[in-house]
């Protein structure tokens, strides 16, 4: 009898697995990436120091800038920036405006728009302390460090990413928490190191 009725239980078993109500599971333990950049929640500022490009309508790089004359750089959306506020501190060429910058105002997710700004030359950056990660939690070749790497690449408002002291870096837009937490569940915490190039003004 109890035979018969094991042989029951399996065959219950095996029905509910293949009913078509059955909640699918990731075998992997894989999370989609985020699609989009998140907003800020109040005011924030540029990590450092950017560039204000302007071929037609400002934009705001906080990625790598092209050295050329111009240069050449490809930005967010710059809502507010009126460039009579700030003669004397940028450069010309033709129709091309452009020049170097610590800007504050507000990101929408889509689009900067713009409060304050310190000029290059009267910019002076507060000492930053020495950043600490985690420990990672299991250690990666040179080589799957940078395979992760260019996967970040493809993460929502990456700037830039490389590998670098046994983790993987990744330079974005901003960052509430979101992204990191994502890596951290989808890698180990302590593997990626995201880094946003605007930054939460402190209260």
């Amino acid at each position: 009898m109890r035979t018969v009725l094991a042989l029951v239980a399996l065959l219950l078993l095996a029905g509910c697995g293949s009913d078509g109500d059955a909640v699918a599971t990731d075998p992997s333990g894989s999370s989609a990436m985020p699609t989009s950049i998140p907003a800020a929640p109040g005011k924030v500022w540029t990590y450092n120091i950017a560039t204000v490009m302007d071929t037609g309508s400002p934009e705001l790089c906080l990625g790598p800038v092209a050295e050329s004359y111009p240069p050449q750089c490809s930005g967010l959306p710059l809502a507010g920036w009126d460039w009579a506020e700030h003669r004397g501190t940028y450069d010309s060429a033709g129709d091309v405006r452009w020049g170097s910058y610590a800007v504050g105002g507000t990101w929408d997710g889509e689009t900067f728009t713009y409060a304050d700004a310190v000029s290059a030359a009267l910019y002076d950056p507060m000492p930053q302390p020495a950043p600490s990660y985690p420990t990672p939690v299991e250690s990666h070749t040179e080589d799957e460090l940078a395979r992760i790497a260019h996967e970040l690449g493809d993460l929502s408002g990456a700037l830039g990413f490389w590998p670098m002291d046994g983790r993987a870096h990744v330079d974005v837009v901003y960052d509430d928490g979101s992204l990191q937490s994502w890596a951290d569940d989808e890698y180990g915490t302590g593997v990626v190191v995201v880094t946003a190039m605007l930054m939460d003004q402190e209260s």
